[in-house]
């Protein structure tokens, strides 16, 4: 048995004699714009401390707007969002960090500096920062990029710059807003395996948004289905593939078999509209 399933199984039991903490409770949570648009239906979801969990539906079900309302983003117009059993408004929280869709960098920075942002914001020492952000670049792979401009990387490095940004403030939630949809297959498969490491090595709980079936499967624990026409939760899927996951686990039956599950359930949702 290879060490590193060795380290999987141990950490399967230890989780399983562990209670089970909830990071997150959505509590009837809704959204309704001030014009009159109804984003959400209200939501009921509880996640766990240490799950990868990826929201996954059509265009529009609110995918982008339930991830922001846990952020703290976007306010819900009704009902609670909990993070480790207390309010998500008080201050006084475990650290959580958002991944957007595009890098948002700023041109004019070095890599370094981009990185270091949030703990500028935050008044963090400048000696602690600088250690903070080397580690954090060392971790995506860009510790020899550290004095590099944005432009002269290619688009997975600069969102590499991006999850760095968001692993410095040492967060125990990292909410990632479709980060890998507009890069190509293979570095966007690259890109999905450092993620997986990531996970596991920081313990971390990840919420994922993506419109991939098959970057879900790969990815999650469990996948949480949303119906569009308004948004709604209309399912949570279980993927019980074992980690560590490779290459080889994208042409395995089982992973066809739960990419064909979530396809008959995205088509199913996709075609339940209430209005």
């Amino acid at each position: 048995m290879s060490p590193a399933r060795k380290l999987t199984m141990m950490s399967d039991i230890r989780h399983a004699r562990e209670p089970l903490t909830a990071a997150i409770e959505v509590l009837s949570a809704e959204k309704i714009y001030s014009n009159g648009t109804r984003a959400l239906l209200p939501v009921n979801l509880t996640i766990n401390q240490g799950e990868f969990v990826t929201l996954l539906g059509p265009s529009g079900c609110g995918k982008s707007t339930l991830l922001k309302m846990i952020a703290g983003l976007v306010q819900p117009s009704d009902g609670r969002l909990m993070l480790w059993r207390r309010d998500s408004r008080e201050k006084a929280r475990e650290p959580l960090s958002f991944v957007f869709q595009e890098a948002t960098l700023m041109p004019w920075s070095n890599v370094h500096n981009n990185v270091r942002l949030p703990l500028d914001l935050a008044g963090v020492p400048r000696a602690e920062a600088d250690t903070r952000v080397r580690e954090a670049l060392e971790l995506v792979g860009l510790g020899k990029f550290a004095k590099v401009l944005p432009r002269e990387l290619s688009g997975g490095m600069q969102m590499r710059v991006s999850i760095a940004r968001g692993l410095v403030t040492r967060p125990k939630l990292l909410l990632m807003d479709e980060p890998f949809g507009a890069l190509d297959e293979i570095t966007r498969n690259k890109l999905d395996s450092d993620l997986l490491r990531l996970w596991q090595e920081q313990g971390l709980t990840i919420v994922f948004v993506t419109h991939s079936i098959h970057e879900a499967v790969f990815l999650s624990q469990r996948v949480v289905m949303m119906a569009a026409r308004p948004g709604r939760v209309v399912e949570d899927i279980a993927i019980t593939e074992p980690f560590p996951r490779n290459d080889d686990f994208r042409v395995s039956p089982a992973f066809a078999r739960d990419a064909r599950r979530l396809q008959d359930s995205l088509l199913q949702a996709s075609q339940s509209g209430l209005e």
